[in-house]
């Protein structure tokens, strides 16, 4: 059985959003994970995860166990040295919101793919942190601890891609939730 592209807890898998696409032979990059590196081999990608050395370890077990191919690489997720510039057709990543120089990792996956590629990434949404323990009073104000829905937008916007889709999905099993379970974005590489 082929694993579900995952874009976190509660939200909706790439079955649903469908924002990576045939990734079939093409090369495949997973930031600060490695289940959907799996989950890319699986489809017949050539995979690549970049992440902590306890993940890599974790993922390399998961990868034998599924009969896949991964190339692992631990640290940070901004040093990409083991891609070549736009070699890569698919960046991917739910692990920026915990990112510090979150420009830093744009620039280095801009370098890393081919022009009108795609950088695929989900965030907890920003909505999601002014309220504790799911409830409705207000804890905190709109981007206090935490980037808001416009910062990664231009953040993306200034590292030179062109954001094409943005979905902001409810969590599963919860059709009236008050705060959407993600922030989602696909964005094209711009230029060369």
């Amino acid at each position: 059985m082929v694993s579900a592209i995952s874009y976190g807890p509660g939200v909706p898998d790439d079955g649903d959003l469908r924002l990576c696409g045939d990734v079939n032979g093409k090369r495949v990059i997973e930031l600060g994970g490695t289940a959907n590196a799996i989950a890319f081999a699986e489809r017949g990608a050539r995979a690549m995860a970049a992440a902590t050395a306890e993940q890599v370890e974790e993922g390399r077990e998961q990868a034998e166990q599924a009969g896949v191919r991964v190339e692992f690489h631990a640290g940070d997720v901004a040093d990409l040295g083991f891609a070549t510039s736009a070699s890569v057709e698919l960046v991917f990543s739910t692990a920026l919101a915990g990112v510090d120089d979150l420009a830093r990792v744009l620039r280095q996956a801009h370098r890393v793919l081919r022009p009108e590629t795609s950088l695929v990434f989900a965030v907890p949404h920003p909505m999601a942190a002014m309220l504790e323990g799911g409830e409705i009073v207000l804890r905190r104000g709109y981007g206090s601890g935490t980037r808001t829905t416009s910062d990664y937008f231009m953040a993306v916007m200034r590292a030179s891609f062109r954001v094409d889709v943005m979905a902001e999905p409810h969590p599963l099993g919860q059709p009236g939730a008050l705060v959407p379970a993600a922030l989602v974005m696909r964005a094209k590489k711009l230029g060369v």
